[in-house]
């Protein structure tokens, strides 16, 4: 497994670089709810994404029983998921804020005060495991892991650790506002605003990043 480390601890930190998230945390933990409301969404960002690593394994572990997986198919998988980055970089470039245009968030976020626990702990799962980026970014760190060929318990410790680097930047919030709410509270509401105003340019560097990265890795493993 310790061959896979590199890739796992790339992608999930791709997965916790995610503005909206974090911002969608912030909010809830300054309603009247807060505390529970962000539990529950930190929950269920947590079972989304466990739920999107573990079906990405199941898929690439039943394709290696079937013979069908093989080194050059995991390569030919990252370089995939490179140019698809790639695209949704220039995607987010191109609708980027223009002049002096206000960087617009997702309508929803306007109502989250009023989000019960349910409903958050499904949008914390449908943030996580569902979103284009993170499933691209839980592909390959599962293909990372079948290649290895290692044991179920390596594996699962593997998918572990990608799955708690990515939930540090949503977790990180809420322990803080749970363990000591008045000290994080002006911190929280700084990192708020940061991160609304800078979403897209976070986002177009990510992908970028993550592009190149993943393209120039499969590349280079299929041409060597």
């Amino acid at each position: 497994m310790s061959a896979a480390l590199g890739q796992l601890f790339a992608s999930g930190v791709g997965v916790a670089l995610s503005p909206i998230p974090v911002i969608a945390v912030i909010l809830m933990l300054t309603t009247v709810r807060g505390r529970a409301t962000g539990v529950a969404f930190m929950l269920g960002w947590f079972v989304g994404l466990a739920a999107a690593t573990g079906l990405v394994l199941l898929a690439a572990n039943g394709s290696d029983q079937a013979g069908s997986t093989s080194a050059d198919a995991a390569h030919v998988v990252t370089l995939v998921v490179g140019l698809l980055f790639l695209g949704l970089a220039v995607r987010q470039w191109r609708s980027r804020p223009r002049g002096d245009a206000e960087p617009e968030l997702p309508a929803w976020m306007a109502g989250i005060d009023g989000f019960g626990i349910p409903k958050c702990f499904g949008l914390g799962a449908v943030l996580s495991g569902v979103n284009p980026k993170n499933l691209a970014l839980a592909v390959s760190a599962g293909v990372a892991l079948a290649a290895t060929g290692s044991s179920a318990g390596q594996t699962a410790l593997g998918a572990a650790i990608f799955i708690v680097i990515g939930s540090v930047t949503v977790a990180g919030p809420v322990l803080g506002s749970l363990i000591a709410p008045a000290r994080v509270a002006p911190g929280l509401a700084d990192a708020k605003s940061w991160l609304s105003e800078h979403n897209s340019t976070i986002m177009i560097v990510l992908f970028t990043v993550l592009g190149a990265s993943k393209t120039g890795e499969g590349l280079a493993s299929l041409l060597h």
